[in-house]
């Protein structure tokens, strides 16, 4: 039996459709590389989690992008970050409105509503939805341990592109990013707190050592090039002078370190 040989019209579609998917993919990967680069910059957490949300939304064009933490101590849930208003960084939520957000938590499972104008879950906040545009809702539960510690949330508009398989994966991909990010900064913030060292005054000593090396490096080159220093030269007035600057800047460098 002879099979039937594809029509060059099918083959043109079956080559763009699989050209679209591969532009998908790099655009995905690039998307990763981006959000890598970002938040190996920082070990704060509010910074991670402000960067993660306001990339997935640009990437998405999304209606909205929340992440969402969960203070086990406290037993609440706190939206931390928001892609469509960035000043929202801790604000406590009530999980019994958002049961999409709820069940993700709960379970550790991706939740997805590809039409959320129809969900019965939803019929509460129906209106608010339609008067949004809203199309799909993604929860994906970001983990650590096998336990949630958070939640990165999306909503696309109804007539914005469509939330693929693909596009869910990715976002999978991107909370075990971001869980890994926050374990790290974690860590980090404890340290700190263990050695009572603050990074700012660090960084000030570590140049106020370095400006030091620099002008002892530049005098003693100074001092091979061109002899040894010949300071008779100088009168004794000139000589007391300064002296007498040594001694006030001295007495300034030493203030201004108690003062940090």
């Amino acid at each position: 039996m002879t099979l039937p040989t594809p029509s060059i019209q099918e083959e043109a579609e079956r080559l763009g459709a699989r050209v679209a998917a591969l532009e998908h993919e790099r655009k995905h990967l690039l998307a990763v590389i981006e959000i890598l680069e970002e938040i190996a910059g920082s070990l704060h957490f509010v910074d991670i989690v402000q960067s993660i949300a306001r990339r997935l939304g640009e990437a998405f064009g999304l209606d909205r992008c929340s992440i969402f933490l969960v203070e086990r101590a406290e037993n609440t849930v706190r939206l931390v970050a928001s892609y469509e208003d960035p000043s929202i960084r801790n604000y406590i939520v009530d999980v019994d409105r958002y049961p999409e957000l709820k069940q993700a938590l709960e379970t550790g499972e991706t939740v997805f509503i590809p039409d959320a104008a129809s969900a019965p879950t939803l019929r509460h906040i129906q209106g608010a939805l339609a008067n949004r545009r809203v199309k799909t809702i993604t929860v994906v539960p970001i983990t650590y341990r096998s336990a949630a510690i958070g939640a990165i949330f999306l909503r696309t508009f109804r007539d914005g592109p469509s939330f693929s398989d693909a596009d869910v994966r990715f976002c999978q991909v991107v909370a075990n990013l971001t869980a890994k990010a926050l374990r790290s900064a974690h860590r980090f913030e404890k340290l700190q707190e263990m050695s009572g060292i603050d990074p700012i005054a660090a960084g000030k000593d570590r140049e106020r050592v370095a400006l030091v090396g620099f002008l002892r490096r530049l005098l003693d080159r100074h001092a091979e090039q061109e002899g040894p220093w010949e300071e008779g030269i100088l009168g004794k007035a000139s000589a007391e002078e300064i002296d007498r600057l040594v001694g006030v800047a001295m007495a300034v460098i030493a203030q201004e370190a108690q003062s940090r």
